[in-house]
């Protein structure tokens, strides 16, 4: 297998080890194919209509995050053709993307913005080369404001395999990431310039970190890592050991230490993956990837602490197919709550109460694809996005206001193995 210098540019010579899909064990593994770059023309603006009075969304640059290396997946995915990073402009009268431009890179399976929406960010969710040497990056984009085209800025070695999330602190001035493969989370400093800099810590659970599932929990699986709310606390969502670790974050020497409650639990076995917090900073809901179920908190910010409120699933009660979640999110209004089944091949929905927290089932809308793994809400609202990776398609719905019910737009936008779905600058 191929090696990579970290140092190079992701603009002219992408190289990585194999994806976290394939290291899956029941996913097998297959060879990494070289892809070539490829760029479009910034697209022209479109003339908007007035809206006459009545909320609607406001047009944005859109990057979504691929998996580039060719393989097969659950549901018999065909070998991937994505190069990289594709950026689109948001319609914000139907919610259609149109393309601007594709960046090659590696497997930049997740994606996040600085506060500021000047620089973005993905992992480089590779492997290990035949040698057991890690491949893991993150890299660094500026983006331009006028078209949302990104350069190249710089990238960094996670020292780990298969990182599956970054985040960026909501000071801006660090890059917080997760190898999914080693099962720690690397803390790197962002410099004045956007760039990466140096990593200032990688917190490894000293715990054996295994769940009761052989295939999925043999170890730690770092899977998210974020802040809360008002960036009091940082928290990795830890799916080999069914946990959700809770961390302070030194914001002069980028160090983190444990929280004086250090850990919050989900039933064993649930294989956390995700996890959003609500607008009034009450409540908390972490995604349970192996058994597909929502487990709902009692947040207190002060003291970075959970308490058990509820367990949902996120299938309907006859369904008996495979299937596991991926995404979750919460709509801008703090009303309602989303979040992908693949397999199901849905988007479920609920209700949040305003009081306790609970969840209740509003139903599930199906993402017209296979797969659906990413999923986003634009920042008005207004539509949701799902990404369906075996299908190589982002399928855009309007969403109720008073209800929260997804309705189809029409709008189908084909790109290659779409992941991760994130919003930048006006368009």
């Amino acid at each position: 297998m191929a090696t990579s210098d970290d140092r190079g540019s992701d603009e002219t010579s992408p190289r990585s080890g194999l994806n976290r899909r394939e290291f899956l064990p029941f996913l097998g593994a297959t060879a990494l194919a070289t892809v070539a770059p490829r760029t479009l023309a910034a697209a022209p603006s479109r003339e908007r209509p007035s809206n006459d009075g009545e909320d609607r969304a406001e047009g944005r640059f859109v990057y979504v995050g691929t998996y580039t290396a060719p393989g097969t997946a659950p549901g018999g995915h065909r070998p991937s053709t994505a190069v990289g990073i594709y950026v689109f402009r948001m319609d914000a009268d139907d919610g259609g993307l149109t393309p601007v431009q594709v960046v090659t890179t590696d497997n930049p399976s997740f994606l996040a913005l600085d506060p500021s929406l000047t620089h973005l960010y993905s992992t480089n969710e590779n492997g290990a080369t035949s040698n057991n040497v890690p491949l893991g990056r993150v890299s660094a984009y500026a983006i331009d404001q006028a078209n949302g085209n990104l350069t190249f800025i710089n990238t960094r070695p996670t020292n780990g395999t298969f990182p599956a999330h970054l985040s960026v602190h909501p000071s801006g001035r660090y890059l917080l990431a997760s190898n999914y493969g080693k099962g720690d989370f690397p803390i790197y400093q962002i410099l004045a310039d956007g760039s990466i800099g140096p990593m200032t810590d990688a917190f490894q659970d000293t715990g054996n970190g295994a769940g009761p599932n052989p295939d999925r929990q043999e170890g730690p699986h770092a899977h998210q890592i974020l802040t809360d709310l008002d960036a009091r606390h940082v928290f990795g969502v830890d799916l080999g050991a069914d946990k959700v670790m809770a961390w302070n974050l030194d914001v002069v020497t980028g160090k983190l230490s444990p929280n004086t409650v250090p850990s919050a639990p989900v039933a064993s076995g649930s294989g956390c993956r995700h996890m959003a917090f609500h607008q009034s900073r009450r409540f908390a809901y972490v995604l349970d990837e192996l058994v597909s179920s929502i487990t709902a908190f009692r947040y207190d910010p002060a003291r970075g602490a959970f308490i058990w409120l509820q367990t949902i699933p996120t299938l309907p009660a006859d369904f008996a197919g495979f299937n596991t979640t991926a995404e979750i999110r919460i709509h801008p209004n703090g009303r309602f709550l989303y979040n992908t089944n693949r397999g199901h091949n849905s988007v479920a929905m609920f209700s949040i109460d305003s009081d306790t927290g609970q969840l209740s089932v509003i139903g599930w809308e199906s993402t017209r694809g296979d797969w659906p793994r990413g999923m986003n809400i634009d920042p008005s609202g207004t539509f949701l996005y799902a990404a369906n990776q075996n299908s190589d398609t982002i399928v855009v719905f309007r969403i109720s206001p008073s209800n929260g019910r997804l309705r189809f737009t029409g709008e189908v936008v084909h790109t290659p193995t779409p992941v991760d779905v994130e919003f930048g600058p006006l368009a």
